[in-house]
């Protein structure tokens, strides 16, 4: 049987890591931690799962510590998770069956997934923004997990959010992040699938979590566009302050039918749509 290491990189993260951790514990053979050093009970909460556990600085650019969570994985295969994800058992007994797979068993699996279709269009999607993910031929290296997120009160599945697929299950040594941009894609060094059951995010269940995850994403944003010297030109300015807003409502709101969710749909849009002119404006204040 193919063995598999769960890693997570956290950060005061008491309120979910016990959660998180007991949705996997039945299929880790191994859980690795890299913590940034947390000042509550997260280390100990780890400790009672066997972690292997690394206690570092916290970097803004979070994915450092993904990528160090990754290097020190030991087996196969690897689950790379985030403190506020779950898996279901419907997932966890998928990923035990794929990792057992040879790629032409994997190759036949794809071929049955209910939501195939779907998922490639979102992985078209990804491809369009951030170029080529993996390879067309050579072993399976990594699996996209669709992902539902949990956003004031219930399950997103409009406005563009799901399937929200994210490249989570990979194989040791033939997949990394970049660790330059929080929003980056993995590289991957071969094959890329997808797993059918959904990832269960519990990315905001309160507003005010919203608001503070909200604001560390416009304050990358303006240090990007800072250093970038692009929030210096009329053109930037329009764009940040009325293009992008505006087209990202209507995007998410309507075309992609955010109203469906109801009010939380509302409030997505229009929250996500203002980190446009939040971020231009900050870059200008900021020294």
């Amino acid at each position: 049987m193919k063995k598999l290491s769960v890693v997570l990189a956290v950060f005061n993260e008491e309120k979910n890591l016990e959660a998180c951790l007991t949705s996997v514990k039945d299929i880790a053979d191994e859980i690795v931690i890299v913590d940034g050093t947390s000042t509550d009970n997260t280390v100990a909460i780890a400790k009672k799962f066997g972690a292997r556990i690394l206690v570092t600085d916290n970097p803004p650019i979070f994915h450092i510590n993904k990528q160090k969570a990754i290097e020190m994985a030991e087996n196969e295969w690897i689950l790379q998770l985030d403190a506020d994800e779950r898996v279901s058992p419907e997932l966890a007994n998928e990923i035990v069956k794929v990792i057992a797979m040879n790629d032409e068993a994997i190759d036949e699996y794809e071929k049955t997934l209910k939501k195939r279709k779907l998922f490639l269009k979102h992985q078209e999607i990804l491809e369009n923004r951030d170029g080529a993910i993996g390879t067309k031929t050579g072993q399976y290296a990594a699996f996209f997990i669709p992902r539902l997120n949990y956003f004031l009160g219930r399950y997103m599945r409009y406005g563009g959010v799901y399937p929200d697929g994210v490249i989570r299950l990979i194989r040791k040594g033939k997949a990394y992040l970049p660790a330059k941009d929080v929003h980056e894609q993995m590289v991957v060094e071969g094959k890329v699938g997808w797993l059918e059951n959904d990832l269960y995010h519990i990315d905001s269940p309160t507003f005010a979590r919203y608001l503070a995850r909200n604001k560390r994403y416009i304050n990358l944003l303006a240090n990007d566009l800072q250093k970038s010297k692009k929030n210096k030109t009329l053109t930037s300015s329009a764009n940040y302050l009325i293009v992008k807003p505006t087209s990202w409502f209507v995007l998410t709101y309507f075309r992609h039918k955010g109203f469906k969710d109801g009010w939380p749909g509302f409030v997505f849009s229009f929250f996500s749509a203002l980190r446009f002119p939040r971020a231009y404006l900050n870059s200008l204040s900021n020294k």
